[in-house]
């Protein structure tokens, strides 16, 4: 006979294929793995709407001084191009008739300043990419004036950092879409473990315990080992799927440290909710807490999991990544050795 707990672990492995729900969410995480060069472009719109290919045409009136600085900044936009017009109704009609997506009114004032009135359409996603294009605009036109007036300043300002040129595409990958890919199946998994747990103990499976020649310690470990260690291998899985599509990832083991460091955490917990508390709505309720504020805490840290995913994918990790990667195995198999002295003081009769 093999060890009971790889018997157990491969029957839970085997009646995932039932889980209707599971299967659906590995179908949704292997579809954006697979199309994620497809999906990117599309999300990138949604997280960075100014980063779409969509052309604005902007109709400039005002002032001509102020119009030409406006006209220059307005320029200097990708996907942004300014038409003068000589007074604000012309413009005003250009857009109502279409001919212009939006109207800048620049204005100087008697201190000197430039006024910026901008129209915009009210039309939902349009409105966005307009709104974000001249926001970028108008932010240049800023920097722009800053740096000419600073010489009439009686006190010398701070200078400006360099303007930031890096591709919204490039960040959404590696700060949304590879954390997604890496935690989402932690989620899953210590889900997987209440479900499993609380279930037996529903359907009074836990007595047979009685005349089975298996401990209780060897049902909660051969859980664990099967949704603990479906995590990390999915992770693995989707970041080379990534790399087959084109999206470069670095540090593959080290993120499969972190995974498989991260599960035995969120596993872990999930069986403690699980014993402590068998009904299955109050443990799952239990445990979604339980993962947000486990999340919200190590968010605060300055190398949270996220961050860290993030460097380790694009090979920029240093050492205090690789430490926060080792120091999340480390809690994890001290979480571990927890829930071992707690199953092991547990009846699993008294369960229920």
């Amino acid at each position: 006979m093999g060890s009971p707990r790889l018997a157990i672990a491969r029957r839970e492995l085997g009646s995932l294929r039932k889980e209707k729900t599971i299967v659906l969410a590995l179908a949704i995480q292997l579809f954006v793995a697979v199309f994620s060069s497809f999906l990117v472009v599309g999300l990138v719109s949604l997280y960075d709407p100014g980063a779409a290919s969509y052309q604005v045409d902007v109709a400039v009136a005002g002032d001509e001084e102020a119009v030409e600085d406006l006209l220059r900044a307005v320029g200097t936009e990708d996907g942004l191009s300014g038409r003068p017009y000589a007074s604000t109704p012309a413009a005003m009609t250009a857009f109502h008739e279409r001919e212009v997506d939006a109207v800048l009114e620049a204005s100087t004032g008697e201190d000197g300043r430039i006024r910026v009135a901008a129209v915009a359409p009210d039309t939902g996603v349009e409105t966005t990419a307009v709104v974000t294009r001249l926001r970028d605009a108008l932010r240049e036109l800023e920097r722009t004036e800053r740096a000419e007036r600073r010489a009439f300043l009686e006190t010398d300002p701070l200078s400006l950092p360099p303007a930031a040129e890096s591709s919204p595409y490039f960040g959404f990958t590696y700060t949304v879409l590879v954390p997604l890919l890496l935690f989402l199946p932690v989620f899953i998994s210590g889900s997987l473990v209440v479900d499993s747990l609380t279930e037996e103990v529903a359907r009074g499976t836990l007595e047979l315990l009685r005349v089975a020649p298996v401990s209780f310690a060897a049902v909660v470990d051969g859980k664990l080992l099967a949704a603990g260690g479906l995590a990390p291998v999915q992770a693995v899985a989707w970041m080379l799927l990534l790399h087959l599509n084109g999206t470069a990832i670095e540090s593959v083991p080290w993120l499969f440290g972190m995974v498989a460091g991260l599960s035995a955490v969120v596993v872990t917990l999930g069986a403690a909710v699980a014993i402590t508390s068998p009904d299955r709505r109050v443990a799952q309720l239990l445990y979604s807490i339980g993962v947000l504020l486990v999340f919200a805490g190590t968010s605060l840290l300055p190398l949270n999991p996220a961050n860290t995913a993030a460097r380790l994918a694009l090979g920029t990790a240093g050492v205090g990544a690789r430490a926060a990667v080792a120091g999340l195995v480390f809690v994890g198999v001290v979480a571990l050795v927890g829930l071992r002295v707690v199953v092991d003081r547990v009846d699993p009769n008294e369960l229920g």
